[in-house]
């Protein structure tokens, strides 16, 4: 490995966009429908929750977009957060990213991918010890392909988002030409014991939450800017091309559980695909969205270990974590201690603690993720008045109240989550995560360890926020 060597741009259009939509269609639309349906209330206002999830994600795509095509270098989000608010804002984002959120996330993930497979090949799922090593050893061969080269990542990423769009769409499609007549009923007493009964703006509110986790993720394309050929162009194009296809998919697919199971099937099913596909293929049906579970949680996977390391790359080529992370393998190209790094957080993360102890810790850190996702929104705004004639390649129109809204949507969300109970409970474990990562910045990351051959100029020259 060489500390020069620079990453290299071997990812297209094509392959920036499947990271797109490959990092926000995970698991989660399999499941959080019914979460969303049962706080909605009923059939129209869920789907018209989910129309303003993804009109809330359009307005994002525009925002990164335009961020996007500013620093199209390798964590590009990092870079946009160091730059608006200063260094020690950038580097808690990497640090508890890279230790809570994402190792927290592939652990939790690599689960869900190895226990639907038990049940596509069994019909239930593995004991706790095998479950765990299997999960270790899924998430150790993802980040080996990883390693090997971008285009490894690249191309499992491709193959999962065809597979996972294929079967959204293969849902739509049941309920299209074959959904029942009439839905099997479920008493309305039953939803009410399952939830509470909101004023249609309250609801839709509440709904907004879960809605918009799941449509968030597609700022990891930001951290890839170092490896995407022609990036001014194709980085702006990717954001809004894999937006736009997850808003379709997401907003079709919602419609087809509602059409299979009913607004209170919906409400109260703990396994939602599997349950709409089985109103008309039973068993097998259910079998088959197993497999389609594990499969888009491959891809979510693989997204995380393709993407994530780029951010302590990034954060060690500033001079802001240690050097050896700074490093690309001079014949692979490809940052092998931060990819090495992120594997191991997660599997130490799964091991020590367990499956609760991660679904606790990525509860507590939610906020945190939230937060630094408005911000990011919002640096355009910051950014431009600092540095208002900076070149900026890519200008999207609604300049400035496209971020402005965008930003503020995600503050409610965030002020939205704090509401619930099981969130706000955690929340102390993401205040010590940050806490831990700012003793971290000031016990020796405060100022840059050296000047990194490859750090980009900082934009704001003389202006910057000081440390």
């Amino acid at each position: 490995m060489r500390q020069d060597e620079p990453l290299r741009r071997e990812l297209s259009g094509v392959d920036a966009t499947a990271v797109v939509i490959g990092a926000i269609v995970g698991v989660g639309i399999f499941f959080t429908p019914s979460r969303v349906a049962l706080l909605a209330g009923d059939s129209q206002l869920a789907l018209l929750t989910w129309g303003i999830g993804g009109l809330i994600a359009v307005l994002g795509a525009l925002t990164f977009a335009e961020l996007g095509a500013l620093v199209p270098r390798a964590g590009g989000q990092y870079e946009l957060l160091r730059d608006a608010y200063g260094s020690a804002t950038g580097f808690v984002y990497v640090i508890c990213n890279a230790t809570a959120t994402q190792a927290g996330a592939i652990g939790v993930i690599a689960l869900v991918c190895v226990d639907n497979l038990a049940v596509a090949v069994t019909g239930g799922v593995l004991d706790p010890w095998p479950t765990l090593g299997c999960a270790i050893a899924m998430t150790t061969g993802v980040a080996l392909a990883n390693a090997a080269g971008v285009r490894w990542g690249a191309r499992i990423q491709n193959l999962t988002v065809v597979a996972k769009l294929a079967t959204l769409l293969a849902v739509a499609m049941v309920a299209l030409f074959a959904a029942p007549q009439s839905t099997d009923p479920v008493s309305a007493s039953a939803v009410a014991q399952a939830g509470q009964a909101l004023n249609p703006i309250a609801a839709i509110a509440a709904a907004l939450v879960p809605t918009l986790f799941t449509f968030g993720g597609w700022q990891q394309v930001l951290w890839m800017g170092g490896e995407v050929k022609n990036p001014e162009r194709n980085l702006p194009i990717s954001i809004l091309a894999g937006v736009a296809v997850v808003v379709a998919v997401y907003l079709l697919v919602n419609w087809a559980y509602l059409a299979l199971l009913g607004h209170a099937g919906v409400a109260t099913s703990e396994t939602l695909a599997a349950d709409a596909v089985a109103v008309v293929f039973g068993d097998p049906g259910r079998r088959a969205i197993a497999i389609a579970v594990s499969i888009s949680a491959l891809g979510v996977l693989n997204a995380q270990l393709l993407t994530g390391p780029r951010l302590l790359f990034a954060l060690a080529r500033d001079g802001r974590l240690w050097p050896l992370l700074g490093r690309v393998h001079a014949t692979r190209g490809t940052p092998i201690p931060a990819i090495a790094l992120l594997a191991i957080m997660a599997i130490l993360l799964l091991s020590i603690a367990g499956e609760d102890g991660v679904d606790r810790l990525l509860t507590g850190v939610v906020l945190v993720d939230g937060v630094f996702f408005a911000l990011t929104g919002l640096a355009s705004l910051a950014l431009a008045r600092r540095m208002p004639h900076a070149d900026r390649p890519v200008r999207m129109p609604g300049f400035p109240l496209v971020p402005l809204l965008f930003g503020l949507s995600e503050i409610a969300v965030v002020v939205g989550a704090w509401l619930d109970p099981e969130v706000r409970g955690a929340a102390a474990i993401g205040a010590a995560w940050i806490a831990a990562a700012l003793i971290l910045y000031f016990a020796g990351f405060n100022k840059p360890r050296r000047a990194s051959p490859q750090a980009p100029p900082d934009p704001a020259g003389s202006d910057a926020p000081p440390d």
